[in-house]
């Protein structure tokens, strides 16, 4: 098993010294046996101008893979650095979808000069035509790099046309199998073609079944699509049905961990995509709004309070009890509607909506019940609560426990139906909502079973 690298601060010091004294031989020996994920690491801890000068005594090639590991702002200054031949250089070097993410970063003007700088003729139609897609489907993902057969050849031409084809591909996940007209008809098993005539008619051998996405699915869609299916790769086709491009797993695995740090974010009450690393102003930027939010519900919770003084005055203890009747108000909450979310994000929730609240409702009872009794007992031996408060606070909490699931059940149902994303359901959201609706039916309960 390869051991993982990492970076010490020797290994930095040596690298520095040897681009301080411009020993470039041995930087690139030190470098060559490197992973391009390990090197963009150690351009990141470097100094920029230090990292550019890596970069530029490094082979295309390399550099190459690398820039797609870099963060994104390293990367855009490196790209700043660099003249439009050399970027296109570098392009050169990529498959169409990563060529086209890199490029998409770029201004209009300098995509236009890297553009004319590329070699390739047909590789720059092809990165051309990806940039017209939304970044976020289907098209905006895949690349144009694939092999494909017809299903009027026999298998000896077959085999002599994917030879051809699999020179600038790395890795042949799927054979796809199209008509005359480009138009997708179904895939190839590398096993039939081996164990078949070589005269014998694609069109005998294929596998007509094929799982396919169109160029304006949504990126989500298609990562469940190929989650459900097991799939390493599928095959993207436009409105006529036509064979363009197709989506490998490393780029659904890039799919999946932005959603999931997205949702993340949604769910600790984060507004936008950020980094630790980010400036302290886009930090604020995208904290404050659900920072402001807490604060807002926090006034309603204390109006709320004051509407109940006499209660505070007449009966102590339950001004005790507030913070747990709020507490667990959140947090059913937050669990109910974590749930939901995971289920919908999976696409495995069966049901209706009122099915779904049927089940919380069964659910927050049992557990409402035992939280209730386990309540019950312990303000009773423990803090010597009177029955009469304790009866109260038991039943406020059991009324505020299935009150908090339904909520977290509904809501990110009535989000995700309205096309936004239900992770806003979570955190700061639910967990303030719920708090100010805790109080409110904990003291009006109070109010009516003690008579104040």
């Amino acid at each position: 098993m390869q051991h993982q690298f990492k970076i010490t601060e020797e290994f930095l010091l040596e690298i520095q010294q040897f681009i301080s004294q411009k020993e470039d031989e041995q930087l690139e020996l030190l470098l060559k046996d490197l992973h391009h994920a390990d090197i963009a690491e150690i351009l990141e801890e470097l100094d920029f101008d230090e990292a550019v000068y890596i970069f530029r005594i490094l082979d295309s090639e390399t550099t190459a893979e690398i820039l797609l590991e870099l963060d994104e702002d390293v990367r855009e200054a490196i790209l700043g650095k660099l003249s439009p031949k050399e970027i296109a250089e570098e392009l050169d070097e990529l498959d169409t979808d990563d060529a086209a993410d890199i490029i998409a970063e770029l201004s209009q003007d300098k995509k236009e000069e890297v553009i004319s700088e590329l070699e390739d003729v047909e590789h720059a139609k092809d990165i051309v035509e990806l940039l017209r897609y939304d970044e976020h489907t289907a098209g905006g993902l895949m690349g144009k790099e694939l092999v494909k057969v017809n299903e009027n050849w026999n298998v000896l031409t077959c085999v002599k046309e994917m030879r051809v084809q699999a020179e600038n591909i790395q890795r042949v996940h799927s054979i796809y199998v199209v008509d005359d007209e480009n138009r997708l008809k179904g895939r190839l098993s590398l096993k039939d073609l081996l164990s078949t005539s070589v005269r014998t008619p694609i069109h005998d051998v294929y596998i007509k079944r094929v799982d396919y996405v169109r160029v304006d699915t949504h990126e989500t869609e298609v990562a469940r699509v190929m989650q459900k299916y097991d799939l390493e790769a599928i095959p993207v086709v436009d409105e006529m049905g036509r064979l363009v491009g197709r989506i490998t797993i490393d780029d659904i695995v890039d799919v999946i961990k932005e959603e999931a740090d997205k949702d993340y974010q949604l769910a600790a009450g984060i507004s936008q995509d950020v980094e630790a690393d980010d400036s302290i102003l886009e930090l604020t930027r995208a904290r404050l709004p659900w920072l402001v939010l807490a604060l807002l519900g926090g006034f309603v919770s204390v109006t709320v309070l004051g509407g109940f003084e006499d209660a505070l005055s007449n009966f102590k203890e339950l001004f005790f009890f507030t913070p747990l009747i709020a507490a667990m108000a959140g947090n059913v909450g937050v669990q109910s509607s974590a749930i939901i979310i995971q289920g919908l994000a999976n696409d495995s929730i069966s049901g209706s909506l009122f099915q779904r609240l049927a089940k919380e409702l069964s659910l927050s009872l049992l557990n409402g019940l035992i939280l209730s009794v386990i309540l019950f007992v312990g303000s009773y031996l423990l803090l010597g609560v009177s029955p009469e408060i304790g009866i109260t606070i038991t039943i406020s909490l059991l009324s505020v426990i299935i009150m908090a699931s339904l909520v977290g059940t509904f809501i990110p149902f009535v989000l995700n139906k309205y096309g936004i994303d239900p992770a806003l359901a979570t955190g700061p959201f639910i967990t303030t909502s719920n708090d100010i609706m805790g109080i409110l039916i904990y003291f009006s309960l109070a109010k009516l079973i003690l008579g104040f």
